[in-house]
């Protein structure tokens, strides 16, 4: 048996195209559905975010859905998430400069604790990324801040790159985050040495590139999750350092996925 997947892709590169255009693009690169960022600047942009149930009739028009927003979560957004049919909004956790990381928990638990009424009232779920650097940065980070709230509310939309540069194996980091996993990201990157070898202190950053050269095991995460049954949605991030070969990258990488799922 065959554990169905939606494939994705966050639409954060082709901010000034129109929807109707994005819908045709993405269709072709053989996507099922989107990300949409709604910020400032975007397609859907906070202040109007009462539009998203006609962009989401725009993009159905090419066979796209809207699986997920990154955007806020007042009820206005979310309001217009249940409308439009989108069942999820990914927000991050990052902590503050001088904020005690316990201390950040507990201020995401409290505005969790109010969104929950919201969510349940409009069916809509928030999913809770990791990232590497000041953030809630791994699944058992996620697993920790979320594992009081039903799965209906919050999940965790667990990132294979972010994993790979600040987390644990990818069996384990599924192990943690499997109960209240809602969505997948597949990117990937690995850390580039910025200073010589002759360097007093060594210097790093982060590069990202395409799904076969960086630190995460595609292959492995497609195989885990796959032994575990996982049907949901798989959402390609399209970022690269070389923003400039967006377009062409990433349709490698949604045929290099779709290898690994088949």
């Amino acid at each position: 048996m065959t554990n169905e997947i939606h494939y994705s892709v966050f639409t954060k590169p082709w901010k000034t195209i129109d929807l109707a255009r994005l819908g045709a693009f993405v269709n072709g690169l053989g996507f099922d559905g989107i990300e949409l960022p709604v910020r400032p600047g975007y397609q859907v942009e906070p202040e109007a975010v009462a539009n998203l149930p006609e962009a989401a009739r725009t993009l159905g028009e090419f066979g796209v859905s809207i699986y997920s927003i990154a955007g806020p979560t007042d009820e206005a957004t979310i309001a217009a998430c249940a409308e439009a049919g989108v069942p999820v909004i990914r927000v991050m956790a990052p902590v503050d400069y001088g904020e005690p990381y316990l201390a950040a928990e507990a201020r995401y638990r409290r505005a969790y604790d109010a969104l929950i009424p919201l969510l349940d009232k409009y069916g809509v779920q928030l999913g809770v990324q990791n990232h590497n650097g000041r953030f809630v940065a791994n699944a058992v980070g996620l697993k920790r801040l979320v594992e009081g709230y039903d799965p209906r509310h919050i999940g965790i939309v667990w990132d294979a790159a972010h994993e790979a540069l600040n987390g644990m194996d990818v069996d384990l980091a599924l192990d943690a985050a499997w109960s209240h996993l809602c969505m997948v990201n597949l990117k990937n990157a690995y850390w580039r040495r910025t200073s010589g070898p002759e360097a007093e202190l060594a210097t790093w950053q982060v590069y990202w590139t395409t799904g076969p050269q960086g630190r995460a095991s595609w292959p492995r995460v497609a195989g885990e999750l796959q032994v575990r049954g996982y049907a949901g949605v798989v959402c390609l991030t399209a970022e690269y350092s070389d923003e400039g070969a967006v377009d062409r990258l990433i349709a490698q990488d949604i045929a290099f996925a779709k290898g690994l799922f088949a």
